[in-house]
């Protein structure tokens, strides 16, 4: 099925700002609730969500195979499942729908007014209930770079590395949309000099600058997934801001890994743009330092360019932006994630989230943590108001964006936006 939603020449007879990241070539996908209270899936085209479940409803995806309530859901679980094909009929219908040269919508100001709404009309979910939750650690910038903190510099990445997508399975339960603040957590560390541990509030939370993406049901359990069919099988991305106390981490991660260091908030961005949306913006990615074994040799281009940038906004003061990365830098792709992931015959399931690990670039303004941006603290970053940081402050909200942009087309994810809040207090009984 061509993909005709992309064409770079369609205009919408939606207004459209010059730099918006939602064009009509974007059309991603989200959960909504309205301004009647009532949660929908739908789309968003310039600064305008669009009820999906209201213009199915109204007959405008007619001859498409579509279940009567496929868009009356709370996530997106479901539509997910149906497939590739199906995401595609339904993006290359909205298309036409809102082509500035179909009257059929625009001359209907009845349906209109129950299909449309604007921004500050909507509350944006989660879009998919994840049941399972996975994080790679996949940029070989950031890993050689927390190995030289804390290994021999001349032996930064373990052995296993440039062999294997490196892993973990995290928690779905703390994954939040952007706008959802988080407290600072706490746990135990181990402080300087000492040798037994502590408990108390982390002070070393940070960020971690990342993508995710988002499956559908793609095998029976036993059934690997080809690496050069791993693309199929891929809804769509989101920013990925994967919150981690360093500290608590550097106590527990011998010998199985994080832990409270990373399950306590992981926030997204609540609309997926479609692996559809970005072809036009493949790339190349790093090529491999050593041969890979057959399973993870992939063919054609699967990488995306995909423009990144972190800011931090101190409370009452304006942001500053911190770091600017790019999806591309990643050494290991998502159909290597995800052919790796399943070899052993693990089922994935529609609406599971795979997080790219952190995606730092090769310059010091590219890296994508504070723990690589001021070298665990010992270059401190001067906000905007002249505070400094060595990780995130209480009261701090950190900030990131992606866009595509080719031939005069930008294809954004908007932003993922998280105040960090301090330690919970239990409310006292008057």
């Amino acid at each position: 099925m061509p993909l005709s939603a992309n064409n770079p020449d369609r205009k919408s007879w939606l207004h459209v700002d010059k730099n918006s990241d939602f064009p009509i070539q974007n059309i991603p996908f989200g959960v909504f609730l309205t301004r009647d209270d009532i949660i929908t899936i739908g789309t968003r085209i310039g600064d305008t969500a669009i009820d999906l479940g209201a213009l199915h409803q109204l007959g405008y995806f007619d001859g498409i195979p579509l279940t009567d309530d496929i868009f009356l859901q709370d996530t997106l679980n479901d539509f997910i499942a149906d497939g590739r094909q199906t995401w595609r009929a339904v993006r290359n219908r909205i298309a036409e729908i809102f082509d500035a040269d179909n009257d059929a919508l625009k001359n209907n100001v009845k349906h209109k007014e129950i299909v449309l709404f604007r921004l500050d009309e909507i509350e944006m979910q989660l879009p998919v209930q994840v049941g399972d939750y996975t994080d790679f650690y996949s940029s070989i910038e950031h890993a050689t770079n927390v190995g030289t903190m804390f290994r021999d510099p001349d032996n930064a990445l373990l052995p296993n590395w440039l062999h294997i997508p490196v892993g973990y399975h995290g928690r779905s339960s703390s994954i939040i949309p952007s706008g959802i603040p988080v407290h600072r957590p706490q746990g135990q560390t181990l402080p300087a000099g000492e040798t037994e541990p502590v408990f108390g509030p982390s002070k070393l939370v940070d960020f971690e600058l990342e993508m995710a993406f988002i499956t559908t049901d793609a095998n029976d359990l036993g059934e690997p997934i080809p690496v050069d069919e791993a693309e199929e099988y891929i809804f769509g991305l989101v920013l990925f801001n994967d919150w981690s106390a360093r500290d608590i981490q550097k106590w527990e991660y011998v010998p199985l890994g994080p832990f409270l260091a990373k399950n306590f908030a992981s926030s997204v961005s609540p609309w997926i743009v479609t692996l559809d949306a970005l072809q036009p913006y493949k790339t190349d990615g790093p090529k491999p330092l050593k041969k890979q074994l057959p399973y993870l040799q992939q063919k054609g281009q699967k990488s995306y360019d995909i423009n990144l940038e972190v800011a931090i906004q101190p409370e009452k003061a304006k942001e500053k932006v911190v770091s600017k990365s790019n999806f591309k830098y990643m050494y290991w792709s998502m159909s290597q994630q995800l052919a790796h992931h399943t070899v052993n015959g693990c089922p994935v399931n529609s609406g599971d989230l795979m997080g790219s690990g952190t995606i730092s670039g090769s310059t010091p303004d590219s890296f994508g943590s504070m723990l690589e941006l001021t070298w665990r603290g010992e270059k401190p970053i001067k906000m905007a108001d002249g505070t400094e940081r060595k990780f995130i402050n209480d009261n701090d909200t950190v900030i990131m964006r992606g866009y595509c942009e080719k031939d005069g087309t930008r294809i954004g994810f908007g932003e993922v936006k998280t105040k960090l809040l301090p330690v919970f207090e239990p409310k006292k009984n008057k």
